[in-house]
């Protein structure tokens, strides 16, 4: 689907022992969901639950300066009606919102110093267009993000896997499934995770927090091109790399049942 070195294949499965994120497709994802991903050794694109409008599955906020922001939305079909799986969501008129993409960005990031070489890493998150699939496109403008910032981890999708029923013990499976030793949490929703299961499979819970200051600042609000069009990939990827380091060496926080972090 890209020129990813990640694997989306179930039989194909990383070595164990690192740290696994798993969050659903998003388009050009906030910095947060980006340094989290990057942060982990390996990402299971949650593609099979229920489609949600107005959320970052199909949008991006983005900004060349943080003082003019735009959303960038993909119009989205849902053959299925509210019940619709990510995975099933359908783009309308793919080639109208493949030209609308393509002219956000260039508005956006055309005159940076850095669009050389952003354009053509976007390249492929275009061409994903045509298979007319909304996670398409958006699992696409991750993981070309990814590869531009050097990440070397493993990409799997949820939809391959096998899980038991219920939130917390099918959140376990599919951390098991890569053989982690931690399953990684942002700040994003997740009030209602149970360790139980995680520590069941001996997977600790990992409390993922990125700084707050300086280009963190926008980073749970703007798509990361933002940070990406104000440092440049080789600077911004030296951040991500202090940062993954940070979270190995500080090992995987356990959170307990009382002090559970809102995790995505």
């Amino acid at each position: 689907m890209t020129a990813s070195r990640a694997t989306s294949s179930g039989s194909d499965l990383p070595a164990p022992g690192g740290l696994c994120a798993i969050h659903q497709p998003n388009l050009f994802p906030r910095l947060t969901t980006l340094a989290k991903l990057f942060t982990a050794d390996y990402w299971i694109v949650l593609d099979d639950v229920q489609f949600t409008r107005r959320d970052y599955q199909h949008r991006a906020r983005l900004a060349a300066v943080e003082t003019r922001q735009q959303w960038l939305s993909l119009p989205t079909h849902l053959p299925s009606g509210r019940s619709t799986l990510i995975r099933e969501a359908l783009i309308d008129d793919t080639e109208r919102a493949r030209r609308r993409t393509a002219g956000m960005l260039r508005q956006n990031f055309g005159a940076g110093p850095y669009w050389p070489s952003l354009t053509q890493a976007l390249d492929p998150v275009l061409d994903a267009f045509a298979t007319g699939r909304t996670a398409v496109v958006a699992e696409t403008s991750t993981r070309v993000l990814l590869d531009l910032l050097g990440w070397r981890g493993r990409v799997l999708r949820s939809s391959l896997l096998a899980t038991r029923p219920g939130r917390s013990l099918r959140l376990a499976d599919l951390a098991a499934a890569t053989g982690a030793r931690a399953y990684l949490c942002g700040t994003g929703g997740m009030t209602y995770l149970d360790p139980a299961p995680f520590a069941a499979r001996n997977i600790t819970v990992a409390a993922f927090r990125p700084p707050a200051t300086g280009i963190w600042s926008t980073a749970r609000r703007l798509s990361s091109l933002y940070a990406l069009a104000t440092l440049g990939p080789d600077a911004l990827a030296a951040r991500l790399r202090a940062l993954a380091d940070g979270q190995g060496a500080s090992g995987a926080a356990t959170v307990g049942a009382g002090s559970l972090d809102r995790a995505r």
